[in-house]
C-alpha cells in the first residue's frame, strides 16, 4: 500500500476505534503516555500531514470506552481502582510494544487498529469480573464502596445498602473459659465511612446494656459464669444515618469442664502417706507394658544360653574334680584297711 493507502487505513482506524470503550483515559499514566506518543514517536514515525488526525482517534477511542453497554453482570459504568489499574498497565505494555517495535507509517497504523481492539476485550472482560466479584460484595449490611465513574473520572463512593440484620450466632462456652464474639465481616476492612463496634446485652425485657464501644470488633469476656448466658447483639456505626452491621449472638454457658489431673513422679503414692494423715483419693495412671523390640528379645535370649552354657561348663569341671578325688578316697580307705588285716 502505497502513500495514496495511507489516508484510507486512517480511516479505517477512526472507524475502529470508536466502538472501542472504556475508561483507562482516567489513569494519569495512560493520558500521559499519549501525550508522549504524540509528542515523542509520531513526528519519525508517521507523516506529518496525519499526526493530528491520528492522534484525535486514538484519544477519542480510549475516552470513549466509558461507554460500554450497560449490564447488571458485565459492566455498570463504574471500575475500582484495582480494576483501573489492571486494565491500564495492560494498555501501556501493548502501546510500549509498539513504539519498541519502531513500527512507522501503514504498519503503525495497523499495529494501533489492532492494540486497541485487544484493549477493548481486555477492559470489557476486566470489568466484568469486577462486576461479578468486587462490586458491593457485602451479602448484608450497608457499605460504603469507593469506585471511579467512568464517564467523569471521578472517584467516589457508593452505598450499597443490603439488609442491615448480618443475621445470628448461637455461640457455646464452658464455665470459667472466656467468651468472644466476633463480630467482624470480611468486607468491613475495604469500606469506607465505618465508625465503632458497640456491644449490647440483650434482656428478657427487650431493653439493652451497653457493654463495649471501639474499633476493636470482638469482644471478650473471661471466666463466664451462668449469668453471663444470653442474648447479645453488636452494632457497627457508619457516617451515614444507619448502622453498617448488626449481628445476633445467643451464649449458652456450658457446666465446667471436668479435667482428671495425672500425678507428677515427685507426688507422694497412698502407700507413702505418712501415718496420722489422711490419704485422699488420687487418680492412679496406668502405664501400659511395652513391647520389647526384636532385638532386645534376641540379646537377652544370647545372653541366657550363655549363661547356662557356662553353668553346665562349670558343672562338669567339678564333676570331673570330685571323681578325681573320689578316687584317691577309695585308695586310701583301702591300703588302710589292708594294713590293719595284717596287723591283726
Amino acid at each position: 500500500m502505497g502513500p495514496r493507502g495511507l489516508p484510507l487505513l486512517v480511516a479505517t482506524l477512526a472507524g475502529c476505534l470508536f466502538p472501542a470503550r472504556g475508561c483507562v483515559i482516567c489513569d494519569p499514566k495512560v493520558r500521559e503516555a499519549l501525550n508522549s506518543l504524540e509528542m515523542d514517536y509520531l513526528p519519525g514515525h508517521l507523516e506529518a500531514n496525519h499526526h493530528k488526525k491520528v492522534m484525535e482517534k486514538i484519544k477519542q477511542a480510549v475516552e470513549d470506552f466509558k461507554d460500554l453497554p450497560i449490564g447488571e453482570d458485565s459492566y455498570m459504568g463504574v471500575v475500582d481502582e484495582a480494576t483501573l489499574e489492571k486494565a491500564s498497565w495492560s494498555l501501556l505494555k501493548d502501546m510500549k510494544r509498539i513504539t519498541d517495535s519502531d513500527a512507522k507509517g501503514e504498519l503503525f497504523v495497523k499495529e494501533m487498529l489492532w492494540m486497541l481492539h485487544l484493549a477493548k476485550n481486555t477492559f470489557a472482560s476486566y470489568a466484568a469480573q469486577f462486576q461479578k466479584e468486587a462490586f458491593c460484595p457485602n451479602k448484608c449490611g450497608l457499605m460504603l464502596q469507593p469506585l471511579i465513574w467512568c464517564s467523569t473520572c471521578q472517584k467516589q463512593v457508593h452505598s450499597c445498602l443490603k439488609s442491615k440484620n448480618c443475621g445470628e450466632r448461637e455461640v457455646k462456652v464452658h464455665q470459667m473459659e472466656d467468651m468472644i464474639l466476633d463480630c467482624e465481616l470480611n468486607w468491613h476492612k475495604i469500606s469506607q465511612g465505618l465508625t465503632d463496634y458497640s456491644f449490647y446485652r440483650v434482656w428478657k425485657n427487650n431493653s439493652e446494656t451497653l457493654v463495649s464501644k471501639g474499633k476493636e470488633p470482638i469482644l471478650t469476656k473471661t471466666m463466664v459464669r451462668p449469668k453471663d448466658a444470653g442474648t447479645y447483639r453488636c452494632e457497627l456505626g457508619s457516617i451515614k444515618s444507619s448502622p453498617a452491621t448488626i449481628i445476633y449472638f445467643h451464649v449458652t454457658v456450658l457446666p465446667k469442664r471436668i479435667q482428671e489431673e495425672i500425678p507428677s513422679p515427685n507426688t507422694e503414692t497412698q502407700d507413702e502417706t505418712a501415718q496420722g494423715e489422711v490419704a485422699l483419693d488420687r487418680p492412679h495412671s496406668t502405664v501400659e507394658p511395652q513391647t520389647p523390640k526384636p532385638e532386645q528379645v534376641l540379646k537377652r535370649r544370647l545372653f541366657g544360653v550363655l549363661i547356662w552354657g557356662l553353668v553346665v561348663v562349670t558343672a562338669g569341671v567339678l564333676s570331673a574334680i570330685l571323681f578325681s578325688r573320689s578316687g584317691k578316697v577309695v585308695d586310701f580307705i583301702k591300703s588302710r584297711f589292708s594294713t590293719g588285716s595284717r596287723t591283726v
